[in-house]
Parts: structure tokens; sequence; C-alpha cells
């Protein structure tokens, strides 16, 4: 994965995607042969010349200072997300010999943590969005169909980026899919600014845009966006529609892992339905196995077992 080219084509999307008139410029009156801004206005509103910047938008400058990336952010509106992701790639962090990556690590009072959240759906993710752990709540909502015990074997722990684009299930739980990938791929992308040398997040976009044509057309958009707040829909196969605000928490010193929780407006359909997954995927039956996982399993087929 290139983090020159993967620059020179932020850039040029989002000059692209802003026109002379957004930014206080009086268009030329001939005919513009290039959406959006040239590189001259660019340069121009930035405060540089448009050697550097085009140097720049081609990956061949380094070391660009903060004063000239603030400039050129703010030339190009950025929010602060697409600052930082801006920052990334122009400078971005290698570490010495690249080192092989391992598998990652969460802290036992990360899962304590995550186990004691049992009044709502938590899950922990790493920063290629493997799944590290999850509450009962968490594991029935995204994946009840995998075994509970999946994340604590890094070989088949799932992760919900692969889950999402490829299991049989995405556009059944999620109505409102076409959103949601949007906000999947924003938020990747900016895990790939933050991780330029990451061998299996790079292996996982790979997989990703050769067997996903909806993966593959949105990646090449490259938006980029933290998408640490919102709401998603789900249509489950036990607990019924619901619709969940969520919360993605970045753990310090960390790596990147983050803790996904997700809640209920009170008193709301949503927090009914809620309930009625908590009670479902409790202990139940005389084997003692989770309702949920049986219920789940008896709609989706015997293929339940695949990892993703």
């Amino acid at each position: 994965m290139s983090t020159a080219a993967e620059l020179s084509t932020f850039l040029r999307g989002r000059r692209a995607a802003l026109r002379p008139e957004d930014v206080g410029l009086v268009p030329y009156g001939r005919t513009r042969r290039v959406p959006g801004l040239r590189r001259e206005e660019l340069a121009q509103l930035a405060g540089v010349s448009v050697a550097y910047y085009t140097r720049l938008e081609q990956g061949q400058a380094t070391g660009a200072s903060d004063e000239v990336l603030d400039a050129i952010a703010r030339a190009l509106r950025l929010r602060a997300d697409e600052h930082a992701h801006l920052r990334n790639l122009a400078r971005p962090r290698r570490a010495p010999g690249r080192p092989a990556a391992r598998p990652s690590v969460a802290s036992p009072g990360a899962r304590r943590l995550v186990a004691a959240m049992s009044a709502v759906p938590a899950v922990l993710l790493d920063h290629r969005y493997d799944v590290l752990a999850w509450n009962p709540l968490g594991h029935a909502l995204l994946a009840g169909h995998l075994a509970a015990d999946a994340p604590e074997r890094p070989e088949e722990r799932p992760n919900t980026q692969r889950l999402f684009f490829l299991g049989p299930r995405s556009r059944e739980l999620y109505p409102r899919w076409e959103e949601e990938a949007q906000r999947a791929v924003a938020s990747l992308r900016l895990a790939v600014g933050e991780h330029p040398d990451d061998g299996p997040l790079a292996d996982l976009i790979g997989e990703l845009g050769v067997r996903s044509a909806e993966f593959a057309a949105l990646w090449s958009g490259h938006r980029v966006r933290a998408c640490t707040s919102g709401v998603k829909a789900f249509r489950h196969p036990v607990a019924g529609a619901l619709e969940l605000s969520f919360e993605m928490l970045r753990l310090p010193e960390t790596g990147g892992q983050g803790l996904l929780a997700f809640t209920a407006e009170p008193g709301s359909p949503s927090e009914a339905a809620l309930g009625l997954l908590a009670a479902a995927s409790g202990p139940g039956g005389t084997d003692g196995r989770p309702v949920a996982d049986e219920r789940i399993g008896a709609i989706a087929g015997p293929s339940g077992g695949e990892k993703y």
C-alpha cells in the first residue's frame, strides 16, 4: 500500500469536490476542463507555490511543515478527522525494518470492562476491526451465528469489516446497508493513514476490494471520517427492528483499540427489543446454550460456522 499514492488520491479527490465559488474565487470565463479547483487555485488559497503543491499532490514532496499542511487543510475545508488523515499521509510514521505484525492483545482491564457492561452490547476492536472481546449482548447483536469464544483464538477472530461486506447476513441485519457501507469504508480509510505499514490491514483491504464490488467502488472515493458516534439501524432475527446509538471510545496506549458500545433511547421500542435480545442471549434451555444462538442458527441454516 503506497502512502504517496494514498496522499495523491486524497488531495485530488478533495480538490475536485470544491468549486471556485465555494471558496470565494471568481471562476474563469472559459469552460473548465477539470472538476473542482485547479491546482493553482488551491495553491493560491493555501499560500504555497504551485510547484510545491503539485509535488505534494504527486507524492513527491516530503517533510511538509505543520504550517503548510494546516494551510492546505483550511483551503480544502477539511474536517478535523480529514486534517489528521492528511498529516498521517504527508508524514507517515514508519517502523524501522517493518517488523512482522502480531495479533492484537486486549488488556485484562479492557476485557473486564467489556464483561462488566452487561446491560448494553459492547465489543472491543483493534485498529483492523478484529474483535478482541465482546459481551453476550454484543455477540448476540452483531454475530450470534458465530462461536462466542471466537475472539479468544487469533486465527478465528471475527472482523467486523469482513462480516459487513462479505457476510451472508449483513444485508438482512442492516436495513440501511448503503449508509453503513459508506461509514465503514470512511473509518477504514482513516485506519490506513494511521497504520501505513500494517500488512494484515493491507491484506484485508485487498481482500475486500477483490471480493466486494461495493467496497471497491466506495474505496475509490477516498472518503475519510472518524465514526466515533451516531445511530445504527438493525433488523435482528431475534429482537426485530432496533435503532441504537453507538459510541466508539478509543483506549489510550493500545495501538488503536476501541470500545464500541450501543444504547437505546429509554422507553423506546428499541429498548424493549434490546431487552428481548438480552433475555434470549442469556443462559436458557436444559443444555445451557444461549437461546439466541439456537434461534439464529435455526433462521440462518447450517452454515453458521463460517469465519468472518
